[in-house]
Order: structure tokens, then sequence, then C-alpha cells
């Protein structure tokens, strides 16, 4: 019944369509008689030419967008926080608790929070003369590319851009000159090391707790019971004692002032 319903409902909806769809068609002729409107349906169009330079570009520009998201993130420090985060809830052994969205949502907001002098170097650098019509395109991306720059290069290790710097066989090139193929790379490798090295720090206090548990059961001969039954509320109540979170969180910030 429920069905009949939704059918008899919609029938009248698309009827009304079909009707203005016929009414607008029966007066296109009339309208547009001296006008040089055409449409072709069928297979006359296979006989132009196709424009395969536009289809490419706008596969190029449709896979730029897809990857955009992507690449604008490992530009900034969103990596090195999402991990650590990710660190401190495997070391809690929370499997679900924060979700993976909440986890997300606050590594965005922290990576606002961090990032927001470079944004506004560049809409100052940048945007606002770009807006002023004061440069084209390819200089306004040529200066928002220097904050960006600026702050990978402050973060990653000389090591690591040498590295890059060495594969592309370039020879000795300023920093300020260098190309961001160099540099991208050289500041995610710096930022997974840095990250793990946090990680690794977070996870000691943890495993502490882990190990005097299970010693104690198995002292106490409780050798049955998991050791996971007794730790994990230890490990919660030790987070909430210390201000895990704000610690946390304060650790990350401060790690990209140096």
């Amino acid at each position: 019944m429920n069905a009949l319903r939704l059918k008899r409902a919609l029938i009248g909806p698309v009827l009304l369509g079909l009707l203005l769809l016929l009414v607008g068609t029966a007066a296109l002729p009339a309208q547009t008689n001296n006008s040089n409107l055409s449409l072709n349906i069928g297979l006359n169009g296979l006989n132009q030419p196709v424009d395969v330079d536009g289809a490419m570009k706008v596969l190029a520009v449709m896979t730029l967008l897809t990857l955009a998201p992507s690449i604008v993130l490992l530009m900034t420090c969103f990596t090195r926080i999402v991990i650590v985060l990710s660190f401190v809830r495997s070391a809690l052994s929370l499997q679900g608790a924060p979700s993976n969205q909440i986890l997300i949502g606050l590594s965005l907001f922290l990576t606002f929070f961090i990032m927001a002098p470079v944004w506004e170097k560049i809409d100052q650098e940048a945007l606002e003369p770009y807006r002023a019509h004061h440069i084209d395109s390819q200089e306004a991306l040529k200066r928002a590319a220097g904050p960006i720059r600026t702050f990978m290069l402050k973060q990653a290790r000389p090591k690591d851009v040498e590295l890059f710097a060495a594969l592309a066989q370039l020879g000795p090139t300023p920093p300020d000159k260098l190309p961001l193929k160099v540099v991208i790379p050289g500041f995610i490798i710096s930022e997974l090391r840095t990250a793990f090295q946090m990680g690794f720090l977070l996870f000691l206090p943890f495993i502490l707790i882990d190990l005097i548990v299970a010693t104690v059961l198995m002292s106490m001969g409780m050798m049955m019971m998991p050791p996971m039954t007794i730790s994990l509320p230890l490990k919660i109540l030790l987070f909430v004692l210390v201000d895990g979170w704000h610690l946390v969180v304060s650790s990350i910030i401060q790690s990209f002032a140096t």
C-alpha cells in the first residue's frame, strides 16, 4: 500500500514535468526561426573534428581537483598532527574512541590555527595584489609558494631536503630558490619521522602500566585474567589526571614553533 501511494504521489509531478517539456518544445520553433540555434541528434557529429586537447585539459583539471585536498594537507602540519593523535588513541588501547571523524576534525582545526600566519602572509603578498589586478596569475602563484616553502623548509630536516635535491641533480641552490618538487617530499619525510618520535614518547608511560599490571597479575597467580582488563582503566585514569589532551595538543603546537 505504501508503494502504491508513493507511485500515485509521483505521477502528478512527473506528468507536470512532461507537459511543460512538451509545451516548451512546441513553442521553441516559433520563437527561434530567425536565430542560429541548431540541435543535431544522431551520427552527424561524428564527422566533426574532436577537440582532444580540450578533453585532456578537462581531465587534467578534474584530476587536480580530486588530488588537491591531499596535496594541500601534505604541505601543511596536518600530517604530523593526525599521526600523533592516532598514536595517542593506540597507546590508550582504544579502538574507536575518539572516532576517526573527531581526530580528523581536531587535526584540521589545529592545522588552521598553526597555519594561520602563513595564510595571512599569502593573502597579503599574493591574493590581494591579484584581486587588485596588480599581478597576473603566474606571479600570484610564485608569490604564494614563498611562505609555504619557508614553512616547510623550517620544519624539514636538511638531510631529507638534500636527498631529493641530489636525486633531482640540482647543484648548489639557495633555500629560497629550491623547487617545490624537492621541498615537498623532504618535508613529508621529516614530518613522518617527527610524528613517529612523538608517538614513541607517548607510548612509554602506557607500556610501563601494561608491564606493571602483567607482572602483578602473574605474581598473584591470576594468569587467566587478561592484563588489558586492569590496565585499560588505569591508562584512562592516568591520562585524565595529567590532563593528557592539553599536554598533547600543547606539545604539538610548540613543536612547530621551533
